[in-house]
């Protein structure tokens, strides 16, 4: 019996959602566009905020920064669900390595006393900043505007939250619950993390959810990764052999390492709308990342000692020149 093979070409009817064709044209869209374009609620809302009746549920106005065209503020990742599901699932892996070379061959005891001490004093209080820094992006996404930009705050939400429970790990590895509750009462009482927690707590009542981004996403995370885990982790740490603790926190390094091209990405394609938006932009930059190396200096000093001032310098240099490069001049 012969069997005739036939390959046949079908034409889809559509190439993809109406929205898309009005936005890219008539032409197939990528998962990214499918998930993130024109999806923000506008209307059909039901009913407006009781605590402000003036206010619209999603409303642009909320912020001094105006854009034409929120959905501007594209993600160079371009993550969405399954994208960012699929790159955190990676890097977890890699953590779980890490953490279990570390736990299985003993190296959080033969870390010498010293830099233990250090890596918990320093490190531990740091989750409490990582939940507020959690808080303040779930705000960002309930009260911002355009879903290429809020979802982008929701993932950066999530990974705080995961952020500091890879530091409670590493506090239960090092040192137990004792060293949980230790960081806990720094956090609370102790001087050198007292700016730190004001600057934290002074975030969560910000109401601007672009000046509260630039507070916590720009100026804050742009100074406290480098000088902690770039500086006092894989710096001064590592040479004095506490290499353990840079391979427990790995996760974070390279997680900054992702995160600041969105953020800088969404930064400079505001201030690039107007001279409105730059000076505005300007203006928290240059505040709140003023406050945040003030809060920062004595929480490098618990690790750097009289070396604090001369490091924060440097940072905050190289975070005016990095703001330079994307049109924001302090």
């Amino acid at each position: 019996m012969h069997i005739d093979l036939r390959t046949v070409a079908i034409e889809p009817q559509r190439n993809t959602f109406d929205h898309l064709v009005r936005r890219f044209g008539d032409k197939p869209a990528s998962r990214y566009q499918e998930g993130s374009y024109d999806i923000q609620a506008t209307e059909n809302l039901h009913y407006t905020p009781t605590w402000d009746p003036e206010q619209a549920l999603y409303d642009t106005s909320i912020t001094k920064i105006v854009l034409k065209d929120w959905y501007v503020l594209k993600d160079p990742r371009q993550f969405y669900y399954n994208t960012y599901t699929l790159t955190r699932a990676r890097q977890q892996d890699t953590a779980e390595s890490n953490f279990s070379f570390v736990e299985s061959r003993g190296l959080g005891e033969m870390l010498p006393e010293e830099l233990k001490s250090i890596a918990l004093n320093v490190l531990i209080p740091l989750r409490h900043a990582a939940w507020g820094a959690n808080m303040n992006n779930s705000f960002i996404c309930g009260y911002g505007y355009g879903t290429v930009f809020t979802q982008a705050c929701m993932y950066q939400a999530m990974d705080q939250l995961g952020i500091a429970q890879y530091l409670s790990r590493l506090g239960l590895l090092l040192g137990d619950t004792e060293a949980l509750n230790a960081g806990k009462a720094a956090w609370l009482t102790g001087p050198a993390w007292q700016a730190l927690r004001h600057y934290v707590e002074d975030c969560l009542v910000v109401r601007d959810p672009f000046e509260l981004f630039v507070a916590q996403n720009v100026a804050l995370d742009g100074l406290l990764y480098p000088l902690v885990y770039e500086r006092i982790v894989d710096g001064f740490l590592s040479s004095k052999g506490g290499s353990a603790v840079a391979m427990l926190t790995q996760f974070m390094n390279d997680w900054f390492d992702e995160t600041r091209k969105w953020v800088d990405a969404v930064m400079r394609t505001a201030a690039a709308e107007s001279d409105q938006n730059r000076e505005v932009l300007q203006a928290w930059t240059q505040k709140w990342s003023s406050r945040a190396a003030i809060a920062l200096r004595p929480v490098v000093e618990l690790a750097l000692g009289t070396q604090a001032e001369e490091t924060v310098s440097e940072e905050v240099a190289s975070f005016n020149a990095r703001m330079k490069k994307i049109g924001i001049d302090l």
